[in-house]
């Protein structure tokens, strides 16, 4: 059991490293070309509202929402919604964080069956993630990890309920990916950046992809290590 529970907290806690270093990198990384001014002079909202209403999306507003990297398409309210200082500010990483964002508005309007999955599995996510804590407690309370009986049968079932979350995770990267594609060209095909500033572009988006690819590495970490140790 003591060998199981250190795997355990080797998994969440390499999970938790891998994660911290990717966010310091694209905090890194977004700092430094939201100091950079685009040759355009556009603000991200304004690139936002260019890009949606060159592809017939005029019926989607884009409005700011409080905090910094908060940035997100609500595919419930047909919203783009921008961090403030991405909103009014004309530097490189806003732009390229508007356009990622009118991304997704463009897979939803266009019926992108990514997105439309990953949506549909949402409730299923948060229901999820609310039996996956008292499950695991409760299979590790009962002597799970190295034990047998019902704590290993918890175990097995939280690793089985925390298989939505990596389901999640798998789903989100070809969403973000392709948004993030669908962003590049539409910054440069516009000439909303120049061919100098799209390398800034590339590495914004590239910082904020290895976000959810961390996730997901560390959600297949964590249901790969219960399903072993649920069998010991």
């Amino acid at each position: 059991m003591f060998d199981s529970l250190l795997g355990f907290y080797a998994v969440m806690f390499g999970g938790m490293a891998i994660s911290g270093i990717v966010a310091v990198w694209l905090r890194s990384t977004y700092s430094k070309y939201s100091k950079q001014r685009s040759h355009s002079g556009m603000s991200g909202a304004q690139v936002a509202r260019a890009i949606l209403d060159r592809n017939g999306l005029g019926n989607v507003p884009v409005e700011p929402v409080p905090g910094q990297l908060t940035d997100h398409y609500d595919p419930r309210t047909k919203v783009v919604r921008l961090s403030e200082g991405n909103f009014g500010s004309n530097s490189i990483a806003a732009a390229s964080v508007a356009a990622h964002e009118v991304g997704h508005a463009i897979q939803d309007a266009s019926g992108y069956a990514p997105m439309k999955l990953r949506s549909g599995i949402v409730p299923i996510v948060n229901f999820s993630n609310q039996l996956f804590m008292p499950l695991l407690f409760g299979g590790f309370i009962l002597g799970g990890f190295g034990g047998s009986g019902l704590g290993q049968t918890l175990i097995l079932a939280a690793a089985v309920v925390f298989m939505a979350v990596l389901a999640f995770h798998v789903v989100t990267l070809p969403v973000e990916i392709n948004a993030s594609t669908r962003a590049y060209g539409q910054l440069t095909r516009y000439g909303f950046l120049s061919s100098s500033e799209a390398a800034g572009t590339k590495r914004v988006l590239s910082a904020a992809a290895m976000t959810y690819i961390a996730a997901a590495l560390t959600s297949l970490l964590t249901v790969v290590f219960l399903l072993l140790a649920a069998r010991e």
